[in-house]
């Protein structure tokens, strides 16, 4: 999302993020990341449990299907940050609006599953 947040925005979208860290440690994701969008903090899990998003189990955390996608970030020079209390959090999208319609939804299944950009941007137009 972050490089290709001006597109994003081009549309009169905006991204924000929540992250499962403490507000100390969003501002150095934020700075040491370059993070164009806003980044709020959910410590205490409230918004996930909100959204019904998943955790993975420990043993999730290693799958085999996790590995290839780890190494593609890793190769593309991302890393992994200080983690929050949740570690097992998983990730998911929303694009809302306007009001207070989802139009669309993708809640991640395991650690390397991610939205298709492709879907996301659709779901702007």
């Amino acid at each position: 999302m972050r490089e290709r947040y001006d597109e994003i925005s081009g549309k009169g979208a905006e991204v924000v993020a929540v992250g499962t860290g403490d507000e100390r440690y969003a501002a150095r994701f934020v700075e040491d990341e370059k993070v164009p969008f806003p980044v709020l903090v959910d410590d205490d899990s409230a918004a996930a449990r909100a959204a019904a998003v998943k955790r993975a189990t420990p043993w999730g955390l290693f799958s085999p299907r996790s590995f290839p996608g780890a190494r593609r970030a890793r190769r593309a020079g991302y890393r992994i940050h200080k983690s929050g209390r949740r570690v097992t959090q998983l990730g998911a999208t929303f694009v809302v609006g306007p009001g207070d319609t989802v139009r669309y939804e993708h809640v991640d299944a395991h650690t390397a599953d991610h939205a298709p950009l492709d879907e996301v941007f659709a779901a702007l137009d």
